[in-house]
């Protein structure tokens, strides 16, 4: 199952350089399994949930 980086807490927007990055710093092993797809899916993928922290303060 493939991860979608538009739902990661770790797709980021750069204003400089008008473009979405990956804040996660990969290894060249890493990378090139990434660039390879062997991954079936991001072992870094976090799900973006604004309202974490709010249901665990109730």
């Amino acid at each position: 199952m493939q991860s979608n980086c538009d739902t990661c807490m770790y797709f980021c927007y750069d204003d400089v350089y008008d473009e979405y990055y990956c804040q996660v710093n990969l290894d060249e092993d890493e990378m090139e399994r990434f660039l390879r797809d062997e991954n079936r899916g991001c072992p870094y993928y976090r799900l973006e949930d604004e309202y974490k922290t709010v249901r665990k303060q109730m």
